[in-house]
């Protein structure tokens, strides 16, 4: 790289956020943050802001913008301290920026990552829920303002890097039969059904293998996580969902696979680390030290494989059958998921009540045809409309109290 690239991070206190940062500071010569955004962790963007002293940073209401802004003017930064949905895009399409890190959670980072791409900014891309929701129109704005994407979720990174590097949406000419997303199988893939519904949000929470928010961590234990890729999937490599296979890889060492029609598999592996794939998107096509330790496949000594039951995890099958519809169905599908993952966060349903939910939601909505942005926004509102019915007949007695002290998502 002959020139430092210079970086807005959306959604920078997050995990994803943070790991971004973590890399960035390996290598202060070929990167320089621009643009900070956050959401309510005040505190942490503040450090963030002494550390990286960003032209800008974008917080959520004007409250919290004049709080912050009080105190960087105090600490002699010039960091300039925005607020609301418009200062959002405003950043993520800033001239001065060639690379935009989109990893705001949910549906709520749409317009944002979407600025970035109308901007014809790199993409980079961990926000998956502007692909599940609006992934015709999206991808149709990568294409018309020529933006780059890439992907940062570990499995769609790694699916990324396994197939040839002029890749251009066309599986038959690229003699790729199907994509292979590996999944670990979360924190119940071998306990038995019928303790499903005593399972705890803190149990749910508890993934084996990767350090992530409660939001993500139940939708792993779901497997939903795997349901929304698939979409996301067949969006970023033009891959129609038949040719998506889902395996189980407790270990989660291999990240994906792409399987060619010679007979080949080509695999991505890595410690499980989000740092990897971050650094492999901010410094594409070279390659940088992103702080992760080494795989040494001797001390792993075993891979393992299955497929995935989904009577245990029928979120899977929610997915695909929404993903077959088309139209609004997938953004119907992720704001159901929501609102289920919410109310079980808060103890007001049973875990193994979070498919009934969105089944019931996806039935009760039908398929929506999908024309433009308003489309995905009134689809989820009335899903969650739809999701909040339903809770109010099937919430469960007695569950909806929580113990005070726990850990917010980041």
């Amino acid at each position: 790289m002959s020139t430092a690239r210079n970086l807005v991070i959306l959604g920078s206190t997050g995990s994803i956020g943070v790991n971004t940062l973590d890399v960035v500071a390996r290598h202060p010569d070929r990167f320089r943050i621009v643009g900070l955004t956050a959401h309510r962790q005040i505190d942490r963007l503040f450090d963030q802001i002494m550390l990286c002293a960003p032209n800008y940073a974008v917080v959520g209401d004007a409250a919290a913008a004049s709080q912050l802004a009080a105190r960087v003017k105090n600490a002699g930064r010039s960091t300039q301290i925005l607020h609301g949905a418009e200062a959002l895009e405003q950043v993520a399409s800033l001239a001065e920026a060639d690379t935009v890190m989109a990893a705001i959670v949910g549906i709520a980072g749409l317009r944002a990552t979407l600025a970035a791409v109308n901007a014809g900014k790199r993409v980079l891309l961990a926000n998956k829920e502007a692909l599940v929701t609006a992934g015709p129109l999206f991808m149709a704005a990568v294409a018309a303002h020529r933006a780059t994407l890439i992907p940062i979720d570990s499995e769609h990174n790694a699916i990324f890097q396994a197939l040839p590097r002029d890749y251009a949406g066309d599986l038959d000419g690229a003699g790729v039969r199907r994509i292979l997303l590996t999944a670990s199988g979360g924190p119940f893939r071998e306990t038995p059904l019928d303790r499903f519904a005593s399972v705890t949000p803190e149990q749910a929470c508890a993934h084996p293998k990767w350090v992530m928010g409660r939001k993500i961590s139940v939708d792993s234990a779901t497997m939903m996580n795997k349901g929304l890729e698939i979409i996301e999937a067949s969006w970023l490599f033009n891959a129609p969902e038949n040719r998506i296979k889902v395996v189980i890889h407790p270990e989660s060492v291999i990240h994906s696979l792409v399987e060619y029609v010679d007979g080949s598999v080509l695999a991505q592996l890595g410690n499980p680390d989000m740092r990897t794939p971050i650094a492999q998107a901010l410094a594409y096509p070279q390659r940088i030290d992103a702080g992760v330790s080494f795989l040494d496949l001797a001390a792993t000594q075993q891979l393992n494989f299955a497929e995935p039951d989904e009577r245990r995890f029928p979120c899977l099958r929610l997915a695909r059958e929404a993903l077959r519809s088309g139209g609004c169905a997938p953004a119907v599908l992720n704001a159901a998921n929501e609102a289920a993952v919410a109310a079980f966060l808060e103890m007001q349903m049973r875990f193994d009540q979070i498919p009934e939910l969105i089944e019931q939601v996806l039935g009760a909505i039908g398929t929506r045809p999908l024309h433009q942005l308003p489309d995905v926004f009134a689809a989820d509102r009335e899903a969650r409309a739809q999701a909040a019915e339903w809770l109010q007949r099937n919430a469960v007695p007695g569950r909806n109290q929580r113990p005070q002290a726990r850990a917010g998502a980041a």
